[in-house]
């Protein structure tokens, strides 16, 4: 099959991150809203899987919510983690479908870039191989430099993570010349990692437009949307916001295919 062929048959995924309902929950503690209960929902208006991020300060998700997801929900969970001992135990024992290794701070409101593998090759190889080894898929959520992207292939990740906020931030403030850079990048990037055998996701700060237009892309083969799916689930309700970013994502995947056909 040649790479042309495969790309017009590629589906779009959505993954639907459930973090900000547990931000939500544990404002004011006890067990509402209860992020489960949202992964569910989000399952039976289209989500193809969903991720939750156990970050080391457990400010939104907890180790129990990744138990009972594990143990209710019937699509893949993506458990983004840091490289740290700690989350590869818990990887280890929980065995999720697959794993995200992301930078962490404690200092950050969210992930405010993406990971160097580049420049931490080392620290991160034994994560990697232990997570492969246990038949956990591994992704590596980076900005979308070849250097980057270079480096996940020779760890031997599975999947590269686009981080595209900074791309989504620049399409928000109006901010044209710096939108039309990052979105070259991006392209760019994809089609590299396609070309290195990664399978390529992208995700932070997607709404409905920048994910239609994201979706144009054929080498993307799952989006990861949280903050914007969840907000909107205030006002619209969260089955219905689903189902709108579904629809968004199936245009441009149209486009897409009408392109190349």
């Amino acid at each position: 099959m040649s790479p042309r062929s495969h790309l017009r048959q590629s589906p779009l995924r959505l993954g639907v991150n459930v973090d900000h309902v547990a931000t939500i929950r544990n404002a004011r503690g006890g067990r509402h809203p209860d992020p489960v209960r949202a992964a569910k929902l989000a399952i039976a208006a289209g989500a193809d899987g969903i991720t939750a991020h156990l970050r080391e300060d457990r400010r939104h998700i907890r180790d129990d919510d990744i138990a009972r997801l594990m143990a209710e929900i019937d699509k893949p969970l993506n458990l983004e983690m840091a490289a740290t001992d700690e989350m590869l135990a818990i990887a280890l024992a929980t065995k999720p479908h697959a794993a995200c290794i992301v930078p962490e701070k404690r200092s950050e409101r969210t992930t405010e870039g993406g990971l160097d593998a580049a420049g931490q090759q080392n620290q991160l190889a034994p994560f990697v191989g232990k997570l492969n080894a246990a038949g956990i898929r591994v992704s590596l959520f980076i900005t979308g430099e070849a250097r980057q992207i270079e480096s996940v292939a020779k760890l031997r990740a599975s999947v590269v993570e686009i981080h595209v906020g900074a791309w989504c931030e620049a399409l928000s403030q109006g901010q044209r010349e710096e939108a039309e850079a990052e979105w070259q990048r991006i392209r760019a990037g994809a089609k590299l990692a396609h070309e290195l055998g990664l399978e390529v996701h992208a995700g932070h700060g997607l709404d409905y437009a920048s994910a239609e237009t994201i979706a144009t892309l054929p080498q993307i083969a799952e989006l990861n949307i949280g903050h914007f799916l969840i907000g909107e689930s205030v006002f619209e309700g969260l089955a219905e916001t689903v189902q709108f970013m579904r629809a968004a994502m199936n245009r441009g995947r149209a486009r897409a295919t009408a392109s190349m056909s």
